[in-house]
């Protein structure tokens, strides 16, 4: 990603500044949450150079925090969280943000397991292997209805 510089913003400045996402149905709001911070900044920045209002973060806790000033539209997580995982982050989220869809993506095996026990409790997720293609990504959301409006 030679060239592209990506501007980021501390939860604590967000909240002391009141800055807001450029949001609204050419801006829409995506949280993308996964503890490794390379995976998250450049799903943020893709994202980003793509028309999304792209936010990132690096644990379940802080994901909810962010939500509460700036709801998504889409939340986008790894499913292995430190913490709290993803699908119950998932399912937290739908809970303070119910029109917030879920994509969740993971690149371990045993996350199937999880992914039942969430079924069984009457939430059904979305799951993407990963690593995702950019391309791959782009698909699901369109799916999601979470297109850009010209």
């Amino acid at each position: 990603m030679a060239g592209l510089t990506i501007e980021t913003v501390s939860l604590d400045e967000i909240t002391r500044k009141g800055l807001t996402a450029k949001t609204g149905p050419h801006h829409p709001v995506v949280l993308v949450v996964d503890d490794e911070p390379v995976i998250a900044q450049t799903l943020t920045a893709i994202l980003t150079s793509r028309g999304f209002a792209a936010m990132a973060a690096y644990d379940a806790e802080s994901a909810l925090e962010l939500a509460r000033t700036v709801p998504p539209q889409l939340l986008l997580s790894d499913v292995g969280l430190p913490g709290m995982n993803g699908i119950d982050l998932a399912i937290a989220m739908q809970e303070a943000v119910p029109d917030c869809k879920v994509l969740l993506f993971s690149g371990h095996a045993a996350t199937a397991g999880l992914l039942a026990a969430a079924h069984d409790g009457g939430n059904e997720f979305t799951l993407l292997d990963k690593p995702i293609h950019p391309d791959d990504l782009l698909t699901r959301i369109s799916q999601l209805h979470m297109r850009l409006q010209p």
